[in-house]
């Protein structure tokens, strides 16, 4: 059954090391997509989901510029990051292992994230919601994001490893008949 992903309350954040003693963190503002989870059956569930690169945020409109630009996101050639699904692994009734391919600036990679399942509600409107968390780590230079400056201390400006934390919260779309 298709799903609509409530963008005002679905988030895609990261983190990254700066000069090696801190987090940098930032998240991602726009993004869409198409989930059709199958409650029956949640190994049958598909996840297409769209970013805005542009959107990117870490508040700080310098950085941000430079992530925007042809040294890390190059979002005018680039305009979305995406990920689709391959498969589902459940592990238990509340977790799950989603598998799918990750494309940044062209290049796609496999990654792998740990879903958890946040429980289901139904809200003030009458829809049904349900909600999940998910997170991964990835390597920037996997995606040839590779640009850096070396510290004089040792190290380098940008660790090459990134967190992605995400929570989505879905909205049940209802089936429409068939027209006899």
């Amino acid at each position: 059954m298709a799903w609509q992903l409530d963008a005002s309350h679905s988030h895609v954040q990261f983190s990254a090391r700066h000069m090696m003693i801190s987090k940098v963190r930032g998240e991602f503002e726009t993004l869409s997509g198409a989930i059709n989870l199958d409650e029956a059956n949640p190994a049958n569930t598909t996840v297409d989901i769209q970013i805005d690169a542009a959107s990117i945020n870490t508040r700080d409109e310098q950085r941000d510029a430079h992530l925007r630009s042809p040294d890390f996101l190059n979002v005018e050639q680039y305009p979305y990051l995406t990920f689709k699904s391959t498969s589902v692994d459940v592990v238990n009734g509340e977790k799950a292992k989603l598998h799918g391919n990750l494309t940044i600036r062209d290049v796609t990679k496999p990654v792998t994230l740990n879903v958890e399942f946040q429980g289901k509600s139904k809200s003030p409107w009458g829809t049904e919601n349900y909600g999940f968390s998910a997170q991964t780590k990835i390597n920037r230079k996997d995606w040839g994001l590779t640009w850096n400056v070396a510290l004089e201390t040792g190290g380098v400006l940008v660790g090459d490893e990134i967190t992605i934390d995400i929570e989505l919260e879905l909205i049940k779309q209802e089936a429409v008949a068939e027209p006899a």
